[in-house]
């Protein structure tokens, strides 16, 4: 999920065209890009296409943000779109352990009244300080809690903290990715706001790179080849890391606990980054053939 793509849920006229683009995930939004006025019909127009043929066929992950636990639409949000052909529910500005709870106890109800027998997973958004000072408590809040996504725009602004401010950027970054590592979830990046700035897109997404998020929110289409370019595995990281997971099974064999690789000192943690991200390669179809033949007999171990 290197790039997510934000798609206002009053806008049906993109939804085809966004599940033709280079997303790896799209973002269907019943929250803020949506006017009050317009929700009612918005959520029924996603309801639609949750349940069309087009969903049905795309490999895309799919996520619905919907609006606040306390607000007036958060039931009816779920009501419509709590659908088969759903992944993710993005749950916006949770506070408290109580919200994440609350608001899987309503998902589970929400999916026992739609029929959906695959349970839906929770995306949490990280928005306010008090919520990046317990962010690690929200996520493991509730088993359906996959990720944590960091909201700048709604952490900095209010407070007067400058949105291009690098230092306050890594420092937000660093506490929510560690956060996510504590409960065992994923971290996943904010939004960046000027579409034009390809150069600050590219930067601030190296960064989020760099601490290990899964990848970045676009608001344009423009930003979505940008984010799957900088989420993408390097080649010289690829084949390192097959390198790795070669060694890590000649090492088990003979009990060697650590070991050198490319003039580096392997030990259990280099080796699950390694497998981790041979099998990105994998899904990516960015193994060479040569790689894939020697992994046959190296396959990460489950």
């Amino acid at each position: 999920m290197r790039s997510k793509l934000f798609v206002p849920a009053s806008r049906p006229e993109l939804f085809a065209k966004a599940l033709t683009s280079a997303a790896d995930a799209l973002s269907f939004d019943l929250e803020d890009s949506v006017a009050a006025e317009r929700k009612p019909q918005a959520r029924l127009a996603l309801r639609e296409l949750l349940l069309s043929d087009a969903v049905a066929g795309t490999t895309k992950v799919l996520i619905v943000r919907i609006n606040a636990l306390d607000s007036a639409y958060f039931q009816a949000d779920l009501e419509a779109v709590v659908q088969a052909g759903l992944d993710f529910v993005n749950l916006p500005k949770p506070e408290s352990v109580a919200d994440v709870q609350a608001a899987a106890a309503a998902l589970e109800r929400a999916e026992r009244a739609n029929g959906v027998t695959t349970p839906l997973r929770l995306l949490l958004n990280i928005e306010s300080p008090r919520a990046l000072r317990h962010a690690a408590e929200l996520a493991a809040a509730h088993p359906r809690v996959a990720g944590l996504q960091l909201g700048l725009g709604d952490l900095f602004e209010p407070l007067g903290v400058a949105r291009r401010d690098a230092s306050a950027i890594r420092q937000a970054m660093f506490a929510l990715r560690m956060a996510a590592g504590e409960a065992g979830v994923f971290a996943y990046d904010s939004a960046f706001a000027n579409i034009k700035d390809e150069a600050g897109f590219r930067e601030e997404a190296g960064m989020a790179r760099a601490m290990g998020f899964l990848g970045k929110s676009c608001i344009h289409p423009s930003q979505v080849e940008l984010a799957n370019d900088v989420f993408r595995p390097a080649d010289d990281d690829i084949a390192h890391a097959v390198r790795v997971v070669e060694a890590a099974r000649d090492a088990d064999a003979r009990s060697v606990g650590a070991y050198v690789v490319d003039g580096r000192m392997i030990d259990p943690p280099f080796v699950e980054r390694a497998r981790v991200l041979v099998k990105d390669a994998r899904r990516m179809g960015l193994l060479t053939v040569a790689q894939l033949a020697a992994l046959d007999g190296a396959a990460p171990r489950r």
